[in-house]
């Protein structure tokens, strides 16, 4: 029996740690980020002056104020089908399926970089977990490393749940390490000397204080490091420039995934001239973001169809909220159904335009029938009750999955009210992850 098949006889529901889990969610509230801590490890430890207060004022709601509780079974149901996924995404009869219907711009060999921080997200339950939809610029990474400097036990079983004291620092080391093995799987012969960090307008994005702390660990590690607008870059004699910099490596975090708007242009001119390498790249998001996969992939007929084992097969079917292109072949059917779905359109990101069925008016419901989008079943996401202001509130979670060439780097959960995550929760935003052993009952936790 292969290993994937042992996997599958498991018991797919969460055993005694997801009740813990799930128990420790909704009623411990004596722990919290030493934020002291965090505030010495943004000004000092991470070489940032200033940056706590820019964190205060930019995105005050950027990182929670208590963990999320996660049981070990969740944590080998979520890596078990990320496996299944890049299995499926790394067969030649899905990249052909895929990539025929794409842009151009996706069809184009990326030079061999993979593709950094792909973000796996998740909705979590007692008994189950969902795969909500995969990011390739997945952010937060670099945030929730310093929020994990900030992370206190406040007792000996609490203790045994935190990250290894080094935890942090070889989490870094490996996040300088993935830049320069995408280098290297790009056939350059020289070593990574720079790096831009670019999106649109930067400093004027949310999670700016996320490109200092990228720009800084990059320059503690001796590379040269520039956070710019794609309208910065100019491509002259072959070389992507940023003023006097040749740039080597695009750190990419736009949301212009295939390079369209007139500021991405000289990127787009040497991306496609192999005159930098690009990470994540529009063939990544091609392969892996476009929501219309989730459809492919949570579809039997259409696995059998492109040859996934069927261990995979039932690894996916049992871990992807069943998906549909809307079309008008089912559109009176999915109205009829809307209650259980939610609408997500094809290319978005961060929950914009985003539509749960039980909330969706008629003329919602045109402008989906006249986009691109697709219905998935709606999965509940995880509730972590918290205390804010001597008060309880009940708030939604979903996990991260950070992940590098099919390895699980690290997660993260966000926490949020609301339809869909949105960083504007007191108390709320990305909130370290604490897993349980599977024995553990939860019960000394809440005793103290």
């Amino acid at each position: 029996m292969s290993k994937l098949s042992m996997e599958i006889e498991a018991p797919v529901n969460a055993t005694l740690s997801g009740g813990a889990a799930a128990l420790l969610n909704s009623g411990c509230f004596c722990i919290s980020v030493d934020k002291d801590a965090l505030h010495r490890a943004l000004e000092s430890e991470l070489g940032s002056p200033g940056l706590a207060q820019l964190v205060e004022e930019r995105c005050p709601h950027a990182l929670a104020t208590r963990p999320v509780f996660l049981s070990s079974e969740h944590r080998e149901r979520m890596a078990r089908l990320i496996h299944a996924v890049e299995h499926v995404v790394a067969m030649p009869s899905f990249r052909q399926h895929v990539l025929a219907a794409a842009p151009a711009i996706a069809q184009h060999a990326p030079g061999g970089a993979k593709g950094v921080f792909f973000g796996y997200d998740f909705h979590i339950h007692e008994h189950g977990i969902g795969l909500i939809e995969i990011n390739t610029n997945a952010g937060g990474a670099m945030l929730n490393a310093a929020l994990a400097r900030g992370q206190r036990a406040c007792c000996p079983e609490i203790e045994q749940m935190l990250p290894p004291s080094d935890g942090v620092a070889v989490l870094e080391a490996r996040i300088v390490e993935m830049f320069r093995r995408e280098w290297s799987l790009s056939r350059r012969e020289r070593p990574l000397r720079s790096i831009a960090i670019v999106d649109q307008s930067p400093q004027e994005q949310y999670l700016y204080p996320e490109f200092l702390l990228f720009q800084q660990l990059f320059q503690r590690n001796g590379l040269q490091a520039v956070i710019a607008d794609p309208s910065e870059l100019v491509l002259r004699d072959g070389v992507l420039w940023h003023g006097a910099m040749v740039v080597d490596m695009v750190y990419n975090r736009l949301t212009d995934f295939l390079l369209e708007a007139p500021s991405s242009a000289s990127l787009r001119e040497a991306y496609l001239a192999h005159a930098v390498v690009l990470t994540p790249h529009p063939q990544a998001h091609a392969l892996y973001a476009d929501k219309r996969n989730l459809a492919l992939l949570s579809d039997a007929a259409r696995l059998q169809e492109l040859g996934v084992p069927v261990e995979i097969q039932s690894i996916l079917l049992a871990g992807i909220p069943r998906t549909e292109i809307v079309n008008p072949e089912n559109a009176d059917r999915l109205w009829a159904e809307r209650r259980r779905l939610f609408f997500k359109p094809t290319a978005g990101f961060g929950g914009r335009a985003a539509y749960r069925g039980d909330k969706l008016t008629k003329r919602a419901w045109q402008d989906i029938l006249a986009g691109d989008y697709v219905a998935q079943t709606v999965v509940a996401p995880g509730k972590r009750v918290i205390d804010l202001q001597d008060q309880t509130q009940s708030l939604k979670f979903d996990i991260r999955n950070y992940v590098y060439d099919g390895a699980v780097q690290w997660l993260a959960a966000r926490l949020y009210q609301g339809q869909t995550t949105n960083f504007r929760t007191p108390g709320g935003g990305f909130a370290p992850v604490y897993s349980l052993p599977s024995a553990h009952d939860g019960a000394a936790c809440l005793a103290r």
